[in-house]
């Protein structure tokens, strides 16, 4: 339970915050109101009491803003938000080329008993030799004799994994093992039709799902986390920023606060998880436990979102139906973003190089006209070139 009295110093930054922006926003403009807030930022910071939601069925509370650790270089940065209650990282091996976990180990020396950890199982991993020595590679190189949640990565709608039986039949083995606590799911795309069939199994095999969830999402994305939390699932949010592009449209303003809240003010979610670089970004991050959405967070993701319209992909999926090749254009857009928003070439190479070459930009060349459409007006072609320029 939140203990306002903790709050003290994050909340006298909101009331200054909403109560400077209502004042000079009217007085002097959005260049008045981001000089007004520069004063109210030049406070000495004061890390947040630390705000907890059970986890769905697992019954774990968890820090609704924890840590995401896949391009975090430095342990020092993940220990020091562990130090500060955070008690919930996300890994996969495969992050900052197989390096991650090891990072995350480092951070966790001293500290494992109160940090609960996830990782993943890469998508090509599907038969029980696989699995098996998935986890047992993750296991040695975060040093522990388990991980809390293991989580089935990249999955892409109802027929990918979910429901298949030889995957099953490992987890539970592993569980026995006690090498993994919980099961979970993973999806950056048709995250709906995902969801939905996490709530609908019988079985209630899947007792998480970290799922694309930020402002410009679809009704349909927010109902479907609203029926897997109400099956007992716990939801974490991911891909928040909608990127995180820099942007001159808001001047000094991040919006990543912003839209940190405007996903943790969904009560179906229990935690977010973003990416954490440096403590900077840590501390950015972290300051949202206590604060609410206001006025002022509506502004900001309004400007954002028109500023990075042109080029931020929804990875809705919907354009790959348009196309006579198949091509896998929202992982190809995934790729681009963390190559251009991320500003991690490695990450987006390594996510490039899972789509078979026939679904690859590649496979637009034999095309003279691109026939595929977005529903929401971004420049396919454009895209797929920009695609094989970077990373092909």
């Amino acid at each position: 339970m939140r203990q306002k009295k903790e709050y003290s110093g994050i909340d006298r930054r909101e009331f200054l915050r909403v109560g400077l922006a209502g004042t000079t926003s009217v007085l002097f403009g959005w260049e008045g109101l981001a000089d007004a807030m520069q004063i109210a930022a030049s406070e000495s910071f004061v890390f947040p009491a630390p705000v907890y939601r059970v986890l769905g069925r697992t019954g774990l509370k968890i820090t609704i803003v924890s840590f995401g650790a896949m391009l975090t270089p430095e342990p020092e940065v993940m220990a020091i938000a562990f130090d500060r209650g955070v008690n919930y990282v996300d890994t996969a091996r495969r992050y900052m080329g197989g390096k991650n976990e090891e990072i995350v180990a480092r951070a966790l020396k001293g500290k494992r008993d109160r940090v609960y950890v996830a990782t993943k199982i890469a998508p090509a991993s599907r038969s029980k030799e696989a699995i098996f020595k998935d986890v047992e590679t993750s296991l040695k190189a975060l040093e522990t004799d388990y991980v809390d949640i293991i989580q089935l990565h990249n999955v892409t709608g109802r027929e990918d994994r979910i429901f298949n039986p030889e995957i099953r039949e490992t987890l539970v083995r592993l569980k026995e093992q006690g090498k993994v606590r919980f099961f979970g799911v993973t999806s950056h795309t048709n995250e709906a039709e995902v969801l939905n069939a996490l709530a609908e199994d019988k079985d209630r095999f899947f007792d998480t799902a970290l799922v694309k969830y930020n402002f410009k999402s679809s009704q349909e994305t927010k109902e479907a986390i609203a029926r897997a939390a109400r099956a007992d699932i716990g939801v974490i949010a991911m891909k928040t920023q909608a990127g995180g592009y820099t942007t001159g449209a808001l001047g000094p303003f991040s919006p990543h606060q912003a839209a940190l809240k405007w996903a943790l003010q969904d009560k179906h979610v229990t935690a977010a998880i973003p990416g954490m670089r440096n403590i900077t970004e840590l501390r950015e991050d972290i300051s949202v436990m206590g604060m609410r959405f206001g006025y002022l967070d509506k502004l900001i993701l309004k400007r954002y979102g028109t500023a990075v319209a042109p080029y931020y992909c929804h990875l809705c999926g919907q354009c790959e139906a348009t196309c006579p090749q198949g091509t896998a254009i929202s992982n190809i857009n995934r790729s681009l973003m963390y190559a251009e928003a991320y500003r991690s070439p490695a990450l987006a190479r390594s996510t490039y190089r899972e789509i078979p070459l026939s679904l690859s930009a590649s496979a637009c060349l034999d095309c003279s006209d691109c026939v595929a459409k977005c529903v929401n007006g971004l420049d396919i072609p454009a895209k797929m070139r920009r695609a094989r320029k970077l990373l092909a």
